[in-house]
């Protein structure tokens, strides 16, 4: 039986490094958008907060970060989709071996060094760093067109840097080829799970990943997610204004005025009536935003006449 709770939950602490973030705008939900996605700097979005548990030092208090919304990308109405989610870094499989000295444990080989790995996420490569991070294939081969090999994904559980070493084999039917663990080189063996053959079928090894193959590793530090925002004219407290606020109506001239709760002028319109032009009868009352504002209808100067 338990004897206790305990917290499966833990708050991500993710560095903004290894966080990207996308931009999906649409004027209205009756109109798809832009389909092309703007990806947008993390930084200057997304910043971390501190823990005030410890106010002397920079700590970051996890699972908690500020969101902002610079002017120059939300200023249209209409609705924003923001995707925040793990770093993709894309890279080539050099080769898929065993080491020498453990010719059952099979991983995959990246070359650090290669064109193919954007120098920023070289750090990630260096030894147990990529321990837990997610591996997705990428294919040519696809009958849909879809390059990424959909709902299929390794997990790495361990790499190191090694260096290629070259074995004479009695068996022709083995890679000649094997590695040696080097922390001085640039290459990288990754294990990933699964890779072992199941009890079904001993003489099957799972796959996972061919030489040349391009594939995408991405942190599991945090769960992906999305967040929309609705950028509109008015929010709760400017309708408030039309409600509950002052106003005023200026009987000779005919204007109309609204004010915020500090009193300041928010809106003004025209109020007139239309009449039948042979009898004179009132037939509409109209109310006209102004486009000119009347500052002599200020609420501190018409409350002292």
């Amino acid at each position: 039986m338990a004897t206790g709770n305990y917290g499966t939950v833990r708050p991500a602490d993710v560095s903004l490094d290894d966080v990207e973030v996308f931009l999906h705008y649409t004027p209205s939900r009756n109109d798809i958008g832009d389909t092309v996605l703007t990806k947008l700097n993390t930084k200057d979005v997304l910043s971390q907060i501190n823990n005030p548990n410890n106010p002397n030092a920079i700590e970051v208090f996890g699972g908690m970060y500020t969101l902002t919304l610079p002017s120059t990308l939300f200023s249209e109405k209409g609705i924003y989709t923001l995707s925040i989610k793990p770093v993709e870094i894309r890279t080539k499989i050099l080769d898929c071996g065993v080491l020498s000295a453990k010719s059952d444990i099979k991983g995959l080989i990246f070359d650090t060094a290669s064109n193919n790995l954007n120098s920023t996420y070289t750090s990630r490569f260096q030894n147990g760093g990529l321990v837990g991070y997610r591996i997705e294939y990428l294919s040519n081969n696809n009958s849909d067109g879809d390059v990424k090999v959909r709902n299929f994904s390794r997990l790495i559980t361990s790499n190191n840097r090694v260096d290629v070493v070259n074995q004479n084999l009695t068996n022709t039917n083995q890679k000649a080829v094997r590695y040696n663990f080097n922390d001085n080189s640039t290459l990288v063996f990754a294990t990933v799970t699964p890779s072992s053959s199941s009890n079904v079928k001993p003489n099957v090894l799972p796959f996972i990943g061919e030489p040349n193959q391009d594939v995408i590793i991405t942190n599991t530090f945090f769960n992906p997610i999305q967040v929309e925002i609705e950028m509109v004219e008015h929010d709760i407290e400017t309708i408030a204004y039309g409600l509950y606020g002052p106003q005023s109506k200026s009987v000779e001239d005919g204007i109309y005025t609204n004010y915020t709760f500090d009193k300041e002028i928010y809106k003004q319109y025209n109020l007139f009536e239309i009449k039948d032009q042979f009898t004179g009868e009132p037939l509409f009352e109209v109310r006209e935003p102004r486009t000119n504002i009347d500052f002599s209808k200020g609420f501190d100067e018409i409350s002292e006449v």
